[in-house]
């Protein structure tokens, strides 16, 4: 019998959450922190941020040379293929569970799409796909669909993929837009941060029902949507969107910001983007704001695009899963305007087993998405 990483009881007591309907059955990423569920867990709760020179191309023009890249990759193709065959083996897919299942994929938008979606179809056994090209909540925005998908009864099963392997187009705009940190570290809510820095990301969920679930990992009890046009690039500065996508969340989950024992955020860090992230958490968990503690795990595998929001989904479910927060590196001091319980230096226990992953991407759009251990 084969043991996996969820199968043994966490080293923690598990707090009482509900029972949830939509379950996480499989989870695979890759990151520059390794490949796999174990190594992002050694990952995160290292906290040694995974940013390098670049050596994939050449940076000779660009004003930053650092982001969190894998020494050796394959194709986009073949990473997403790679993740897709170990969630659905993890979770206990068979051929024809697949033959019923929704595949949903999150990546950059381009002529390939179609050709990149239809043969990941093939290769792991799907009747076709809905693609998602909507930015940094691309991933997100496939999950929140796939648990619609589920609730309302029009599949058992679904699995999201997503992928963003760090390349020189999308590395240059965000260079001469002067996005990326000049001083080769991630540090959001930070003083002193300088923006953000690319990262490579795969990863793939499944999800099922709970009546259908053989190996349920974890719960995606609420999720929310929301946007605020307000501009092409700059973030709503008091964050409202964002607060509302939190606030469909718990209200989806029909719970309340006092059962929050965690938030991986989107912060990026960005100067006007982690203080509008901090404003939307005033916003939607009140008083809790100060005192639900955040971290963002970009600053440790960088910001992956389109696949960022399933990558910190993963991530965060192995937190969930481990009992353990992972910190938030790069810190510098405190910024008055992200007054938040940053976990710092070290892991911390998880006080519930209740957490919150957001996402935000240009043009205003936002999610959320509560999760819950089981």
């Amino acid at each position: 019998m084969t043991t996996h990483w969820w199968s043994s009881r966490p080293p923690w007591p598990p707090p009482m959450v509900e029972p949830a309907d939509v379950l996480l059955t499989g989870v695979h990423a890759t990151s520059a922190l390794g490949r796999g569920a174990e190594e992002q867990v050694a990952g995160m709760l290292a906290g040694i941020p995974a940013f390098r020179p670049v050596r994939r191309f050449d940076t000779g023009a660009r004003r930053v040379n650092a982001a969190a890249t894998l020494p050796e990759t394959g194709t986009l193709a073949d990473e997403l293929a790679e993740a897709v065959t170990v969630a659905c083996r993890s979770a206990g897919l068979t051929a024809s569970d697949r033959a019923d299942a929704a595949l949903l994929l999150a990546v950059h938008g381009g002529r390939s799409v179609p050709a990149l979606g239809a043969g990941l179809a093939a290769a792991t056994g799907f009747p076709a796909l809905r693609t998602y090209t909507t930015a940094c909540v691309s991933g997100t925005n496939a999950v929140a669909d796939a648990a619609a998908l589920l609730r309302r009864g029009k599949v058992d099963r679904a699995v999201v993929a997503a992928g963003y392997l760090v390349e020189p187009d999308q590395y240059a705009l965000f260079d001469v837009g002067r996005a990326l940190a000049t001083d080769a570290a991630v540090r959001p809510f930070s003083a002193g941060r300088t923006g953000l820095l690319l990262g490579d990301g795969v990863a793939a969920v499944v999800l099922e029902r709970a009546d259908v679930a053989r190996r349920p990992i974890a719960g995606l009890l609420g999720w929310g949507r929301a946007g605020d046009a307000f501009h092409p690039c700059q973030p709503e500065p008091k964050g409202r969107g964002l607060a509302r996508a939190i606030g469909a969340a718990l209200a989806r989950a029909d719970r309340c910001p006092e059962d929050i024992g965690y938030v991986n955020a989107n912060a990026t860090g960005s100067g006007p983007g982690d203080a509008a992230e901090a404003a939307a958490l005033r916003t939607a968990l009140g008083p809790m704001a100060r005192r639900v503690p955040v971290s963002s795990t970009k600053s440790l595998h960088g910001h992956a695009l389109e696949a960022s929001g399933l990558l910190e989904l993963v991530v965060t479910v192995l937190a969930l899963r481990r009992g353990e927060l992972p910190p938030n590196a790069g810190w510098l001091g405190s910024d008055p305007d992200c007054p938040l319980d940053v976990i710092r230096d070290v892991p911390r226990p998880a006080a519930t087993g209740y957490a919150l992953t957001l996402n935000a991407a240009f043009g205003g759009a936002s999610t959320a998405l509560l999760l819950g251990a089981t």
